[in-house]
């Protein structure tokens, strides 16, 4: 099928959906989704695709960056701007802290966190700023992280060494760990007595991988050393389990995976570390070991983080579980039918318990930007370009709306591009 053909079905599929029905103004109508999770698993995902409003120029996928909100959520985000644009000075003063800190525990059960120790932010780059930042660093002492981690976050380990003096130690992780072992003895043979912090990402956002967090905790506590997490891709995409995975900080997103309203986030300190972090910017709140401490930011979009709720139950009416099983599918069944081209190259593990929904591919004699490009101005699929950090790919990222007609189009497209 060509891109034309393709693209022009897709449209057709797209508008034909019954469920994309528009009142006399133009709104999405709300949709009652709350009795379907009894549906088979192919019934059930098609009423999910039927709850977004989709492009019909292009196939979608990347998702990584951010996840656009369904529209039933959509609907509840929107009539939250009203009411904070009806009620005004009168909700910031009287229901805005106290609606933000019952988020933040709804939040803390989904995480599985006490909820006094998390709260939300706009992103993960604040999250793990305001500890990267605030952390009682000592001129000569030393951080380890992964060439790998997010450019944002090595930014500011780069302007820590300048400020305070930090010696900054880099690991690189491999595309394909031998066992979790490899990987945690790469941080461990960096540790010295100086050693105070080390950063790693739960999801490395540019290959998927999901690296052993629980284990590299165990090792780094075991000399009295603090573990950061970058877990920018996981909540709402996997299972996250903070008191199993015993880490210090962790910091999300939660405008990808559980597409809640762009410039939401959380983060999480462990209830004996609060008191060691210095605030970035100055509140009403004082005490030491309250994590409220942390999270002054002044005014900001506050209707945001109503809508996060929204975003929680719609998670709750598709099923952590069944979402990440899906994500897991969807990236497992276009990734093991490419592996085995010799013209291509995953750069994402190959048990099923490294990765989920992202994965990246690359094509042997194309560069990865060339290989975004033919497929967006050739297929009509949209990706992101990877190379760097050892990985020379597009990095691919479906989510719980696209569907197999899609990534077999994928497929082929991926094929004909690997034969020439």
């Amino acid at each position: 099928m060509t891109k034309r053909d393709f693209i022009k079905a897709l449209g057709v599929m797209t508008l034909s959906s019954p469920f994309l029905s528009f009142g006399d103004n133009g709104r999405f109508m709300d949709i009652n989704y709350f009795d379907r999770k009894a549906l088979n698993d192919d019934e059930f995902w098609k009423t999910i695709r039927k709850d977004y409003l989709l492009k019909n120029d292009y196939v979608n996928l990347e998702n990584g960056y951010y996840c656009f909100i369904p529209q039933p959520t959509l609907n509840k985000y929107i009539e939250k701007i009203r009411k904070i644009n009806f009620e005004g000075s009168f909700y910031m003063r009287n229901d805005l802290d106290s609606d933000k800190i019952k988020t933040a525990e709804r939040l803390s059960k989904l995480v599985n966190c006490d909820k006094e120790e998390l709260v939300i932010t706009r992103n993960t780059t604040e999250s793990l700023d305001l500890i990267i930042s605030g952390f009682p660093w000592e001129k000569n002492d030393e951080a380890i992280f992964a060439i790998q981690d997010y450019g944002s976050m090595q930014e500011m380990f780069k302007l820590t060494a300048k400020r305070k003096g930090i010696v900054n130690k880099i690991i690189s992780v491999p595309n394909h760990p031998k066992n979790d072992e490899e990987i945690v003895s790469l941080y461990e043979e960096q540790i010295t007595s100086k050693t105070k912090l080390i950063m790693v990402s739960h999801m490395i956002n540019i290959t998927g991988q999901i690296l052993p967090v629980k284990k590299i905790c165990e090792m780094a506590h075991s000399y009295n050393i603090d573990v950061l997490v970058d877990g920018a891709h996981c909540v709402g995409h996997i299972t996250v389990d903070i008191k199993d995975l015993n880490c210090d900080y962790y910091g999300s997103s939660l405008h990808k995976w559980l597409s809640a309203p762009l410039g939401t986030g959380l983060l999480f300190v462990k209830k004996e570390k609060i008191s060691k972090i210095e605030a970035l910017f100055a509140g009403h709140v004082h005490e030491r070991d309250n994590i409220l401490r942390l999270n002054h930011i002044g005014t900001h979009p506050v209707h945001s983080n109503m809508a996060i709720n929204d975003a929680l139950d719609y998670l709750d009416s598709v099923g952590l579980k069944r979402k990440e099983n899906r994500l897991r599918y969807l990236q497992r069944y276009w990734s093991d039918k490419l592996r085995s081209d010799t013209n291509v190259i995953i750069n994402t593990p190959s048990q099923n318990e490294r990765s989920c929904g992202i994965a990246n591919i690359g094509v042997k004699n194309k560069n990865p930007e060339e290989l975004s490009k033919i497929l967006f101005e050739e297929y009509g699929i949209f990706t992101v370009a990877i190379n760097y950090a050892n990985v020379k790919g597009c990095r691919i990222t479906p989510n719980i709306y696209t569907n197999e007609e899609e990534l077999d189009y994928f497929i082929k497209s991926i094929i004909k591009i690997a034969a020439n």
